[in-house]
């Protein structure tokens, strides 16, 4: 029977009755061929974990009719001996227990067992599966206690940590400190709301029984029940929370249940005892019919709309007839939702519950025409630039990381941190990582060294997120940021380009393309040697714009390196995205026309001596302030020190590309560029032509 999930029993094979052909269903044979609906509900909608709650949406709808619940309170013959104190009132506002004596535990009917097995419970007796039962049909989880097997009275209080509890389930619990529990005089019998006790569980013995039907607050059985990785119907229900107003109802119908099915002539009913009271759970929500033509679209009348309400339990009060209310007035209603939908919270979930029972294939379709048919994009303009960033840095070869936004404290002081502690966490979650990380650099560095001690060399890493440099408001900085170790390239049989390690114009290179992708004006950018102390003092650099720092790039200090533990050398960049100037706003989305020139471009060939630390970039701006019209470019190829060349100086070589717009230039045009060129790199930096 196990194996064909009947039930649990595995002591031997099933006898079928001769009568039956070969090849008939398995399923015809026990009668479990009925249609099953398996419904998904999402997490607000706590009231249809139960029957009678998917009913209730059905026969708003118009499908079937509701049956009315017998709510007559059962009578009873003597006070409830068990006493209960609500110590927890906020984890258990409301207690509601019976004591019924004089029954028999045994194995349940047959509909109530089909009832179970084919929403995949297993039966265990009839008294168990009765709570089970009203779970399923009225999302209302109850407890049965074994009354002989309770010492003392019923104390509801927080647990404290590292109670021990015999569940239910067949499981052993150690608790968490606050969850709510349930105890007598000699301890932890239950979770509220989660699981019961082996200590006071009924079985095939149990005569005299107490019955539990309470509410738990959903917070906190959600925050129990997550913190000891413990799942059951009941916290299912209860962590979304079941109908509080159907608590005593609840256990009304599970008296005569049981009184039904475990009765004996000489069973006795307690009176209940209430412990608590209940929650409040009313709410009044001003509410417009028109509100579901503005959310929808559809046109639904003030009528439909509050019968449709009414269905589904709401109170509607409307104000029409108010003394003296005008037309405005009179078209505002005042919705109470019922006690079972704790998750209606405003107009707009009203609106949710007409439209859905009215029917969304009703709404009708709308074309998409005209300029303000689809709203403007609601990415910003960092975002969009972290977007093309992170594309920049992937085409590059880059494997995108996510680090942690925090650092250990030393570390952050060597990479810029200031000494104060306005970065310092209050309750950090390790003592490794109790400051807010002043740049991403270190946070790669160390994913790299991880990746290097697993084998794995030429690493390419990137990241964009934030870096904090005070707490003030704009102390924050969104940034994209990248390292490489390792080889940059590798030997190839049908290659004659050299392996070579990393350098810092790897990461120029990086974050010049990074900063392209972003829009950022890359053809004015000047590089300064003002990188921060973090980076070799002779092998990085920054690239500005005017005073704007855009990116810092370059080798990290070998001391820094050294320090975590790295062999190899590091280069790394960053990229402040939110200093990248915006750019203009075009008129039109159209690429500008194409237009080449029908004249031949002429390369001609400079050599300059300068100062040797006189920087490459300022040589070239030099060069093409000479003439913006017709110099298209120019790209040093050889710097020289050495004999020939004063000490203290060096030799820069480029070539300049010289574009013709309107006509072939002559020689003497030609010559004429040439002494712009050598005069503006005299002026600008210094230098003078090499003879």
């Amino acid at each position: 029977e196990r194996e064909m999930c009947i039930s649990d029993s595995h002591e031997g094979i099933i006898e079928v009755d001769e009568k039956y052909d070969i090849g008939t269903p398995m399923a015809d044979i026990f009668g479990i061929n009925e249609q099953i609906i398996e419904i998904c509900l999402t997490p607000n909608r706590a009231d249809c974990a139960g029957v009678y709650g998917i009913a209730r949406d059905l026969s708003a709808a118009g499908l079937g009719k509701l049956k009315n619940i017998d709510k007559t309170p059962v009578k009873g013959s003597f006070p409830c001996p068990v006493e209960v104190n609500i110590e927890d009132g906020d984890g258990c506002p409301l207690f509601i227990g019976r004591v019924i004596k004089n029954v028999k535990n045994g194995v349940s009917p047959k509909w109530v067992q089909d009832i179970l097995i084919s929403a995949g419970l297993r039966p265990i007796s009839a008294l168990v599966d009765i709570t089970n039962l009203m779970t399923l049909d009225f999302a209302r989880p109850l407890h049965v206690y074994d009354l002989d097997k309770i010492n003392g009275n019923i104390t509801v209080r927080k647990t404290k940590k590292d109670e021990e509890l015999e569940a239910l389930n067949g499981k052993s619990y150690k608790t968490v400190a606050g969850a709510i529990g349930i105890a007598d005089d000699s301890g932890l019998i239950g979770l509220g709301g989660i699981v019961g006790g082996v200590s006071t569980g009924c079985d095939e013995n149990s005569v005299n029984i107490f019955v539990e039907s309470a509410y738990f607050s959903p917070e906190r059985i959600a925050r129990a029940g997550r913190d000891m990785q413990i799942d059951s119907d009941a916290r299912y229900r209860f962590e979304r929370g079941v109908d509080p107003e159907f608590t005593k109802t609840g256990m009304e119908i599970a008296t005569r249940l049981i009184k039904e099915l475990c009765g004996t002539k000489d069973t006795k009913i307690s009176d209940i005892t209430i412990s608590g009271e209940m929650p409040k759970w009313k709410r009044e929500i001003e509410y417009s019919p028109s509100y579901v033509k503005k959310l929808c679209g559809v046109e639904v009348s003030k009528s439909q709309q509050t019968e449709i309400l009414e269905k589904l339990g709401f109170d509607v009060i409307s104000r029409e007839n108010a003394p003296g209310a005008d037309a405005d007035a009179a078209e505002i209603m005042t919705i109470t939702p019922p006690s079972w939908r704790g998750d209606i919270a405003g107009k707009a979930d009203i609106v949710e519950e007409v439209i859905r029972i009215h029917g969304f294939d009703k709404i009708p379709p709308v074309a998409v025409r005209g300029e303000n048919a689809v709203t403007s994009p609601a990415e910003t303009q960092t975002l969009c630039r972290v977007r093309h960033a992170r594309t920049a840095m992937a085409d590059r070869g880059m494997e995108e990381c996510v680090t942690w936004s925090f650092m250990a404290k030393e570390r952050a002081k060597q990479f810029g941190s200031n000494d104060n502690d306005d970065l310092t966490l209050l309750n950090p979650i390790s003592s490794e990582l109790d400051q807010m990380r002043p740049s991403i650099l270190p946070n790669l560095a160390e994913a790299a060294k991880r990746n290097a001690d697993r084998g794995f060399s030429n690493i390419r890493l990137c990241e964009t997120g934030p870096v904090f440099s005070s707490s003030k408001a704009n102390g924050q900085n969104f940034v994209a940021a990248g390292i490489r170790t390792g080889m940059n390239s590798r030997k190839h049989w049908a290659s004659d380009q050299i392996e070579r390690e990393v350098d810092v114009f790897d990461a120029k290179s990086d974050a010049l393309a990074v900063l392209q992708a972003c829009g950022a004006p890359v053809g004015n950018l000047r590089t300064a040697r003002d990188a921060p102390s973090f980076f070799h003092p002779g092998r990085s650099g920054v690239l500005c714009l005017g005073k704007n720092i855009l990116a810092r790039f370059g080798e990290l200090h070998p001391a820094i390196t050294e320090d975590m533990g790295m062999k190899e050398k590091v280069v790394g960049f960053e990229v402040f995205l939110e200093n990248i100037p915006a750019q203009r706003k075009k008129n039109s989305t159209a690429k500008p026309l194409l237009k080449l020139s029908p004249f031949q471009p002429v390369n001609r060939d400079f050599a300059f001596i300068v100062d040797e630390g006189t920087p490459a970039g300022d040589i070239i701006r030099a060069v093409m302030s000479a003439d913006k019209q017709l110099l298209e470019g120019a790209y040093i190829f050889d710097i020289y020190q050495g004999k020939g060349v004063e000490e203290g100086k060096k030799s820069v070589a480029l070539t300049v590309v010289i574009q013709p717009v309107q006509s072939t230039l002559t020689d003497e045009e030609l010559e004429n560029l040439s002494q712009k060129i050598i005069d503006a790199v005299a002026e600008r930096v210094g230098g003078t032509l090499r003879r």
